[in-house]
């Protein structure tokens, strides 16, 4: 069974990138960051044990975009709110383990991503579990449909969005990995 890691990317753009970031260290510095951090982040975790796709917005920029790798292939997130589009890229994937990150965790290894995949041997999801509050993975068993509900409700940027996450998934059994902080703001750069 095919084990696919999805990879959330946007075009790295001055303003349209780690906004957060970008009122602390500038828009273009964001920017720059960003760009930088998704290259080596998709250079360290390319593996055969899994596939890579990247889901890229904007949706027609990023599908035709030199930024990213040409070889790995290219999924619209489309339109939505964070849970909208991770809901849409997890149910695209074939059926197998699924695991979904964003591109701004400067911690995570291919490690990480073993474990996720280890974890949906006998879970039917997988969080890697963010000190804010919010998560920087979530990964699914994919052999029928997932919940309806999940993503439901959830309190994006906030540090409700994994507790409300996991009272979107009715009743399933879910594996938790080690807490890795993504980067928003300038003190997530120095921590």
């Amino acid at each position: 069974m095919q084990r696919t890691l999805v990879i959330m990317v946007k075009e790295p753009r001055p303003g349209r990138v780690k906004t957060r970031l970008g009122r602390d260290i500038g828009m273009v510095g964001a920017a720059w960051w960003f760009r930088h951090q998704t290259r080596s982040l998709i250079r360290r975790l390319r593996d055969p044990r899994w596939h890579i796709v990247l889901a890229v917005s904007p949706d027609r920029e990023g599908l035709t975009s030199r930024i990213w790798p040409a070889d790995l292939p290219r999924a619209a997130q489309g339109q939505g709110d964070l849970g909208d589009r991770m809901g849409r890229m997890l149910r695209a994937m074939p059926n197998g383990p699924v695991c979904l990150i964003g591109a701004d965790i400067p911690g995570i290894t291919r490690g990480h991503i073993a474990q996720a995949f280890k974890g949906l041997g006998s879970a039917q999801m997988v969080f890697g579990p963010a000190p804010d509050g919010g998560y920087w993975l979530v990964g699914a068993q994919r052999f029928g449909a997932l919940p309806q509900s999940l993503f439901r409700d959830v309190r994006w940027s906030t540090k409700h969005a994994l507790a409300d996450t996991l009272a979107s998934v009715s009743g399933g059994r879910v594996a938790f990995l080690d807490h890795l902080r993504d980067v928003d703001t300038v003190d997530d750069l120095n921590s």
